[in-house]
């Protein structure tokens, strides 16, 4: 219970209670960037006994760090910055977590109103500045006595219910103070009228308790899926990324019922742990066959979850023209890039399968599925036979290799651009890879390191992070965020000597521009990084190196960079060899 009589101030007062509420509800985690504006909220935190924080003096790094956490734990994380510049660290970051739709909460301190647009130092106009970014914003007034203290405690009850609704996302109080910023005692120091507070003060529970609120389509609206599903004879499965496992099983349940194949996106959590006979591991690979398809075209679709990693899904799709096309996401924004959705249904994925469950009978097993699982097995073998053979960690046998790390319960994070299309395309099934994340939300390189780590802080498991050469030059600062970690993080580093996925565009046909205007290509290593943040560090060369190195560092309990040295041009060459094999070996087996 927070004893009032102990504040010092009344910026002392405030900041107490903003954290407490926050606390009660359930927002226990602080990420606090060090200034001296943000003073009441930093010292709060520091006195309040079931606050837990992790202090970073980048504010960039640390918000990406915030938003890991929330992603792998499912809880919101609070992120305090000073005023200025300091803000303006957290755009990035905040519009992830609003397209991944993750709750943050985030405090900023800010001058009072005698000092805005008024030149004083430090001072920019930080009302709404994270714009529609933000699923809530409130400009919290200096504190005053005069003002109302359930005031400030429904203020945070609001922001954290939005941040957390049923269109989750940041939610940011800006919060002016005046001088003291420290807990100094003030003279002729009064809380105010605490009689309101009667009832909050005398409880472990918030002031405004919101009742979740889950939508769901009326019945009409499930019995109209139900019977446009009903009449498709060859549909397919698609699964984005899926908010827990309870999704995951239900997904299955539903297929299973259908009968349909599953092409699961790595984010899924279907794509590596499940071994069901449903999901087809590399539909990615089966769909650089187009007779594969012509043979057993599909009559439509349904989508669940968030988007797909595969762009020759969606080249697919827009070729083929599916309809139905049904989609299904918990909330209400468009996700149709391809303006092919022809029913659109807001409401959990889980509840969607629950309710076509009971409305669905069970069909025979399916041709279409049979014919697409045995051809994905050809692909499964022939990735097998060349991670068996090979002695260069080509990009195929590099996510094989990463599939078969036994380390039980262990998270998987993937940096965008390259790492996460490797092991889309190419990784193996593997049940102890259980957890995987990744920034899909803008799909930016800026801030991996950290979210990779805040992931891993999260989930409280050992993870392994699979990272691009200019992701981890552009996030150096966070390896000093692995002090925060008490389980192993192993960060594996592809280092081609520049952003490797530009061989695998259009301008790869002007070598004059790609190498200094796109590629930007680089002769750093990352030992030496290593060592200034006093991290363990291995290189490999060859896919026995790698296995070596990724089972002794999974085996300790602290950090560890494992650097692969490879080459753009050869990567690329391997690539486009296996594709050519793939495409006749699927084929073949039509």
């Amino acid at each position: 219970m927070l004893d009032i009589g102990g504040s010092k101030n009344i910026n002392h007062l405030w900041g107490r209670l903003i954290v407490e509420e926050l606390v009660r509800l359930g927002v226990d985690y602080f990420g606090i960037a060090p200034g001296s504006r943000s003073g009441p909220l930093a010292v709060a935190v520091a006195e309040n006994k079931r606050a837990k924080s992790c202090v970073h003096f980048d504010e960039r790094g640390l918000a990406y760090y915030a938003l890991g956490y929330s992603a792998s734990s499912g809880k919101p994380a609070c992120l305090i910055a000073t005023s200025g510049t300091a803000v303006a660290n957290f755009l990035p970051a905040v519009v992830e977590a609003s397209k991944k739709k993750l709750p943050l909460i985030i405090l900023t301190a800010d001058r009072p109103p005698e000092l805005r647009n008024t030149g004083a130092n430090q001072t920019i106009d930080q009302v709404k500045i994270f714009g529609d970014y933000a699923r809530f914003f409130f400009d919290l007034p200096c504190p005053a006595k005069e003002i109302p203290l359930e005031m400030v405690l429904t203020t945070v009850d609001q922001a954290v219910y939005r941040a957390q609704a049923n269109f989750a996302g940041p939610a940011h109080i800006n919060c002016m103070f005046r001088d003291p910023l420290a807990p100094m005692p003030e003279k002729g120091f009064t809380p105010g009228n605490l009689k309101p507070l009667s009832r909050w003060l005398k409880s472990s529970l918030p002031f405004t308790r919101y009742q979740p609120y889950e939508k769901n389509p009326s019945l009409g609206g499930f019995k109209r899926v139900a019977s446009e599903l009903g009449t498709l004879k060859r549909g397919i499965i698609a699964v984005g990324k899926l908010k827990n496992e309870e999704e995951e099983r239900s997904v299955l349940g539903l297929a299973r019922l259908l009968g349909w194949p599953v092409f699961a996106d790595i984010t899924s959590g279907l794509r590596l742990k499940s071994d069901d006979e449903r999901i087809i591991h590399y539909f990615d690979q089966l769909l650089l066959s187009p007779a594969l398809f012509a043979r057993y075209k599909p009559d439509g679709i349904l989508h669940l979850g968030g988007r797909l990693t595969s762009s020759r899904w969606y080249e697919f799709v827009k070729k083929i023209k599916p309809v139905p096309y049904i989609s299904v996401l918990n909330h209400p924004l468009r996700n149709d890039p391809l303006h092919c959705v022809t029913t659109r249904l807001e409401c959990s994925v889980y509840h969607f399968c629950v309710a076509l469950k009971q409305l669905l009978k069970q069909r025979p097993r399916n041709n279409f599925t049979l014919k697409l699982k045995n051809a994905s097995e050809r692909a499964r073998a022939l990735l097998l036979a060349r991670a068996k053979r090979a002695q260069a960690l080509s990009p195929d046998v590099l996510a094989q290799v990463l599939s078969a790390l036994p380390s039980q319960g262990t998270g998987l994070f993937l940096a965008n651009s390259m790492p996460i299309r490797i092991m889309d395309m190419f990784s193996g099934i593997n049940k102890n890879l259980r957890f995987v994340g990744a920034n899909r939300g803008s799909s930016g390189i800026d801030g991996t390191i950290a979210s990779a780590i805040g992931f891993a802080s999260g989930l409280g498991k050992p993870v392994v992070a699979l990272v691009g050469d200019l992701a981890f030059l552009h996030d150096l600062n966070s390896l000093a965020l692995v002090k925060e970690l008490k389980q192993p993080l192993v960060i594996i580093v592809i280092n081609d000597r520049g952003g490797g996925i530009f061989s695998f565009l259009p301008i790869a046909g002007f070598p004059d521009l790609l190498e200094k205007y796109f590629a930007a290509a680089h002769n750093y290593s990352f030992e030496p990084a290593a060592k200034m943040f006093q991290i363990a560090y291995a290189r490999a060369r060859s896919a026995r190196e790698f296995t070596d190195a990724c089972r002794q560092a999974l085996a300790k309990k602290e950090a560890s960079i494992i650097e692969i040295e490879a080459d753009r041009e050869e990567n690329h060459k391997s690539v486009q060899s296996l594709q050519n094999t793939m495409r006749a070996y699927v084929r073949e087996g039509a």
